[in-house]
Parts: C-alpha cells; sequence; structure tokens
C-alpha cells in the first residue's frame, strides 16, 4: 500500500469508518499458492514477492452506535459502572467510535493490541485477538472487578464464557455466542442492560429492606421473651400469639415490600463491594436499633398496663404487632407516595387481622387474649407508630451508611 493510500485509510478510521483495502493481480498462470487443488498452504500475504498485488481502492464502511448508546454509556459511568472497549478494528476507528459513546476523553489513550497488552489500563484496546481478549478479562477479574462482556461473533465466545456475566446479541448475534452467553439480549439494545442493572439494584435493596423488617421483629419478639421475666411478667406472650404476629407481619406485608420501586438516585450510586454480605453496610447495626426500639415500646407497653389495671398482655400483644406494621410503612423506599399500594393494602389488612385477635371470641379463644377498651386501644395504636418514626429517624441520622 502506497504512503498516500495508507495516509487516506488512517484518516478514514480517524472519522470513524472501517477500512478495507481492495487489490487485484494478473497471472498468466494460477500460481500453485492459490491452486485449490494443490495440497499445501495458501499465501495471502499481500507482502509476499511473489504475489503483485495492485491497490483498486478503500472501501470504508459506516457502522454508527444508535443514537441511545451515548446517554446508556453515561448512565453506566454515573452508577459507577465502567464501560471497556475491545474491539478489532483499527485503533483509529475504536478512538473514534469511543470518543463519540463517551467511553474515553479526546486525546485518551488506546492500547494497539498488535504491539502487545499494555502495562497500564485503558478503557479501550483495538486490534484484539480472541486470545488477547480472555487475558483482558482475567485481568479485570483478578483485580477484582465484576465483568460484563456483550459480544455477538464467534469469535466472542470464549470471552462471553469467561466473563462473570456474559451477554449476547439475540438478533445479530452468532449461535456460537449465544451458546456461550449467560444472557441474551431479544432488542441488541445495550440499554437493555442498564435496565437489568437497575432492576437488579431494586431486587437486592428490597431483599435488605425486608431483612430489616423481618430480622427486627423477629429479634424483639425474641429479646421481649428473654426481658420480661425479669420484669415481673412470667409468660410476656403466649405461642399462639407468637405464631399470629408472625403469620401477619411475615405474610402479606413481607411480600409486598418485594415489590417497593426503586430508590430515586438508585443508579447515580456505586456498585457494592463483591466481597460485601447482604448484611453489611450497616444493616446488622439497623436491625439492632430498630429491634431495641420495638421491645421497648412492647414492654413499656406492657409495664404501664400492668401498673394501670389494665389487660397487659393483650396490649403487649397488640403493640408489638402494631410496631412492627409501622416498621414495614417506615422501609418504604418512597413514603408518602402511592407508589406499590399493595403494601399499604397489605398494613391495612394486617391490622385488620390483629384487631379481630383481640375482638373476634373465636380468635380470642384461640389466643387467649382481652378485648381492649377504645382509649386503650387508641393509646397503643399511637405508641406504635414510633415503629414508623425509628425507621425513618435511623435512616436520617444514619445517611451515610
Amino acid at each position: 500500500m502506497t504512503p498516500q493510500a495508507a495516509g487516506q485509510a488512517a484518516g478514514l478510521a480517524e472519522a470513524g469508518y472501517r477500512v478495507l483495502a481492495v487489490a487485484a493481480a494478473e497471472f498468466d498462470t494460477l500460481p500453485a499458492d492459490l491452486d485449490p487443488g494443490r495440497a499445501g498452504p495458501t499465501n495471502t500475504d499481500e507482502q509476499a514477492p511473489d504475489l503483485p498485488l495492485t491497490l483498486l481502492g478503500l472501501v470504508a464502511i459506516q457502522d454508527p452506535p444508535r443514537h441511545a448508546a451515548a446517554g446508556t454509556i453515561a448512565t453506566c459511568l454515573r452508577a459507577g459502572i465502567t464501560p471497556v472497549l475491545i474491539t478489532g478494528d483499527h485503533p483509529g476507528t475504536a478512538r473514534a467510535v469511543a470518543t463519540d459513546l463517551g467511553i474515553i476523553e479526546p486525546g485518551a489513550p488506546v492500547a494497539d493490541c498488535r504491539d502487545g497488552l499494555p502495562g497500564e489500563e485503558v478503557r479501550v484496546y483495538a486490534r484484539a485477538t480472541p486470545g488477547q481478549k480472555l487475558d483482558l478479562i482475567q485481568a479485570m477479574r483478578d483485580g477484582g472487578g465484576i465483568v460484563a462482556m456483550t459480544g455477538d461473533g464467534v469469535n466472542d465466545g470464549p470471552a462471553l464464557r469467561r466473563a462473570d456475566i456474559g451477554v449476547a446479541m439475540g438478533r445479530r448475534g452468532t449461535e456460537v455466542a449465544r451458546q456461550a452467553a449467560d444472557l441474551v439480549l431479544a432488542d441488541d439494545d445495550l440499554g437493555t442492560v442498564v435496565v437489568a442493572v437497575e432492576e437488579g439494584r431494586r431486587v437486592y435493596a428490597n431483599i435488605r429492606r425486608f431483612l430489616l423488617y423481618g430480622l427486627s421483629g423477629g429479634a424483639a419478639e425474641i429479646a421481649v421473651m428473654l426481658i420480661g421475666p425479669f420484669l415481673g411478667f412470667p409468660l410476656p406472650l403466649l405461642p399462639a400469639q407468637i405464631l399470629w404476629i408472625n403469620l401477619l407481619t411475615h405474610g402479606l406485608p413481607g411480600v409486598a415490600l418485594g415489590g417497593e420501586p426503586a430508590v430515586p438516585g438508585s443508579m447515580e450510586r456505586p456498585p457494592r463491594p463483591p466481597g460485601q454480605s447482604i448484611l453489611g453496610a450497616g444493616l446488622w447495626q439497623r436491625v439492632v436499633r430498630i429491634a431495641i426500639v420495638l421491645t421497648a415500646v412492647t414492654l413499656g407497653v406492657a409495664l404501664w398496663a400492668a401498673a394501670t389495671g389494665r389487660p397487659w398482655q393483650s396490649m403487649a400483644f397488640f403493640a408489638l404487632g402494631a410496631t412492627q406494621l409501622g416498621v414495614a410503612l417506615g422501609s418504604r423506599s418512597r413514603p408518602g407516595s402511592l407508589l406499590n399500594p399493595m403494601l399499604l393494602v397489605a398494613v391495612a389488612g394486617a391490622y385488620v387481622l390483629q384487631l379481630a385477635g383481640i375482638y373476634l371470641p373465636p380468635l380470642r379463644h384461640l389466643l387467649g387474649t382481652e378485648p381492649l377498651a377504645p382509649a386503650d386501644l387508641l393509646i397503643v395504636t399511637a405508641v406504635s407508630v414510633l415503629g414508623y418514626a425509628a425507621v425513618r429517624l435511623d435512616r436520617v441520622v444514619h445517611r451515610s451508611r
């Protein structure tokens, strides 16, 4: 290739085009290297002295990224996800595409893998072979990263298998890529991956939300049964009463917590460390703090009721259940809104069933409860709001977590 043609090819590559060079050669007889009827290796090296090629021209192919791709990359960066481009294209083409998408800043380094893998980390790797893709992914994993690899070609198959999450394109992807991947995008849209990340964060947050709700309530029940005798209550709660509370609190309200929408700004937070426990980031401390509040409210109601001649066990039973329902309401991702109405319905239904446990004769006989006077019921309900207040206040005080 002449220097002029090489310069034009480089210029087209820098403009984001994929460039093919078309050449021809004339022979009186077909050379042995190109005769398919003869045994031996075939030589197609344009630099070979026995294959005089004449450059006919350059073909520039434009394969622009989707308009929404830049926004997807920007969302990934805000979410703490580092996009890396690994391609077999010319370094100029890779640089142009990566710059347009916002993967790198203008003038940022681009690694040419024909010279070997660089010692430092970069965000764009050009002229990468399938073997080098494997080495790059393994290096990222060895560095403690969680690697999601997208690809659609046969050569991407090994890298898709090596990554933590292999993502293949469902429409234009090859069968090899789809079989090697863990996830197949039916719409071939990278934005779907971002939506999946946001959904994953929502699900993970809801799991932690339910653990806070369930573990704090369970810990409070244990604490009430252990501390109650030291306060003069031989049996603070009957076994049937504890089972009834668990049925109401961990039933519909617990399931409805799984439908909470994503917290605003969830995609603007960095990913959690891979080795972090699901109870990490201060969650188990929150469980302890909320459990202390639930225990204090329940035993406080029981002490006050016993001192004033009221049915203390029934009031403690109602207070423990109602306070846990307050925790469920306080655990909402967007309190004060009508999002996830099923949680509101579930909490209201559980509250009605808790009332039935102290007012309906069949349930009173089963649970060993006594009916409460309207004033006593109003007092216990008002005190139970402390469960909601404890969760919301804890979020404000320990917001850094």
